[in-house]
């Protein structure tokens, strides 16, 4: 079958797998007051996972990103992390985590398939870092990351939610970290959420604040890859790591969109924002039904909007980033 294409000819080899929506950390940007379960877990099973996986892999999907809430909340994490590793036609399988079991696991879930990971952190500050995410395990976080680039894993990135009057002036402090560590740091401008106005009011802070500063100090942008999406990513010859920007209010944020989600309760979401999910549980009972939801697929591309609608303060149906997976 065909790759997924969308009408404005964008393609999307990149499935962004959510397996819970389940956090145990109290991120203010997130889930202030912590995890409210609504009523009892139903979310998707090992099977039904997989049945995700391969329906997009035969739809031109290359990679999968196992995520959360906090993913490794699950029990049978290791056993997700080998289904996304097996499915032929998948390349690279990545995990968005807060890194508090990683310092553990990180070789097991490297001998489960596991290529590439994301940990969330905040500040470098462990002050800081608690106050943002309600969290005191700042060292064993950090020495989560020491010990995935010990086992040499194809990448190691940092996810930072820019807040402006948490760490907007912490750029030093991540410079410092990534001059003799091969680690990519990605600053991600705060995004508005149905829950959060108030919160983003009050600490957005653009993505080109910390750009001029890099642009200032030497670092030069690399050439676009394939899995980049939109981010920019940027690299200094004295430096080990990267730089990367996500700017969901720059100009053309969508146009090299290349990456769909789908929920830990079973529904495609086209877009982070804008609507409220295609339902694909129906068809993910048996394997007899792969082609029909492979057909589904192609069909909900139909309905994706060339942009979300973030700048004119619409934050469409995602009520927190967990929800969906981020």
């Amino acid at each position: 079958m065909q790759q997924l294409q969308d009408r404005f000819g964008r393609r999307f080899h990149y499935l962004r797998l959510s397996i819970t929506d389940a956090c145990n950390f109290k991120c203010q940007y997130c889930l202030p007051n912590g995890y409210k379960p609504s009523g009892k877990p139903h979310h998707l099973a090992p099977d039904e996972l997989s049945r995700v996986m391969r329906a997009f892999a035969a739809c031109g999907t290359r990679k999968i990103r196992i995520t959360g809430g906090e993913p490794s909340l699950r029990k049978d994490f290791e056993q997700i992390l080998e289904l996304a590793a097996n499915t032929p036609k998948i390349e690279t399988v990545a995990t968005t985590t807060n890194g508090y079991r990683l310092a553990e696991h990180a070789a097991d879930w490297q001998r489960c398939g596991l290529d590439q990971i994301n940990v969330s952190v905040d500040s470098l500050d462990g002050n800081a870092f608690a106050r943002i995410t309600g969290d005191s395990r700042f060292d064993l976080v950090m020495k989560g990351i020491d010990r995935a680039l010990e086992l040499d894993y194809r990448r190691v990135k940092i996810n930072t939610v820019l807040l402006n009057g948490h760490n907007a002036d912490q750029l030093p402090l991540f410079l410092n970290y990534i001059r003799d560590r091969k680690v990519d740091i990605r600053f991600i401008e705060l995004m508005e959420t149905g829950l959060h106005h108030d919160y983003f009011k009050a600490h957005h802070l653009p993505g080109t604040v910390i750009q001029q500063q890099l642009l200032q100090q030497g670092w030069q942008q690399d050439p676009s890859d394939q899995d980049a999406g939109p981010a920019l990513n940027y690299s200094h010859r004295d430096y080990a790591g990267r730089i990367g920007l996500i700017m969901p209010y720059s100009k053309d944020f969508c146009a090299t969109c290349n990456r769909l989600r789908v929920s830990s309760i079973g529904k495609l979401h086209l877009c982070l924002f804008t609507e409220a999910g295609i339902e694909l549980r129906d068809l993910l009972g048996s394997d007899n039904q792969l082609p029909e939801l492979e057909q589904r697929l192609h069909r909900a591309l139909l309905g994706k909007h060339e942009t979300h609608y973030l700048h004119d303060g619409d934050a469409g149906a995602t009520p927190h980033l967990a929800s969906i997976g981020g």
